[in-house]
């Protein structure tokens, strides 16, 4: 992509998309560290990487087949976390382009590109912003899942050094702004607290669909 194609996103949006795509690499050589680590050949991340897409589920793989669970199983664990991505594709339909593309922008479809789509104040922006953290994420997360499974031979405890933290905490920082409008503060603390709540009691993946329920919360008032 050229910069003349993203630049009616001004460079904030831009910038902030670089941010989120450079941790979810270091989301994914933690990822890539885990899985040398446990026993898998390097082929299987990078794989999972490419075709899936989707960190969580590719964690919850790893963590399910290495601990002795059967790959079916794994894989049904994964379509459950990403059962999210229904109402994210109702939300993005129209990004996500026609024909060819739209097979290309339903696979680059996940939590940071749909926010950033979605929060754009115009369709043209909302689109750019869509494709260029997708396809952002699609490049960054194979390579350094490469570079994590190299990495990690000279690691000894990759937990240690908290690169599965660095990701939330930067996806926190960038939606506090947006917290500031009464109209999603309301909903994203109750979606937060119900969530919370159902983690003791629910699989793992699951707590995050009910935080949709936070959506309820808000009334429309004229």
């Amino acid at each position: 992509m050229s910069a003349r194609f993203f630049s009616p996103l001004g460079s904030d949006v831009v910038k902030a998309i670089f941010l989120v795509c450079l941790a979810d690499g270091l989301v994914g050589i933690s990822y890539g560290s885990l899985a040398v680590a446990g026993g898998f050949p390097l082929w299987v991340p990078l794989m999972l990487s490419l075709l899936v897409l989707a960190g969580a589920s590719e964690f919850l793989f790893i963590a399910i087949v290495g601990g002795g669970g059967s790959p079916f199983a794994a894989a049904a664990a994964g379509i459950l976390v990403n059962a999210r991505h229904l109402p994210f594709g109702i939300a993005v339909k129209d990004l996500v382009g026609s024909k060819a593309m739209s097979w290309l922008g339903c696979h680059i479809m996940n939590d940071e590109s749909v926010v950033f789509g979605i929060s754009q104040p115009t369709h043209e922006k909302r689109k750019i912003a869509y494709w260029l953290c997708g396809v952002g994420i699609a490049l960054f997360w194979p390579v350094s899942v490469i570079a994590g499974a190299y990495i990690g031979q000279f690691i000894p405890d990759i937990k240690a050094i908290g690169l599965d933290a660095v990701f939330p905490a930067i996806l926190l920082a960038l939606i506090f702004p947006a917290l500031r409008s009464r109209r999603t503060r309301i909903p994203a603390s109750c979606g937060a607290l119900i969530s919370v709540a159902a983690v003791p009691f629910v699989p793992a993946g699951m707590p995050v669909l009910f935080s949709l329920l936070g959506l309820l919360a808000w009334r429309n008032r004229k």
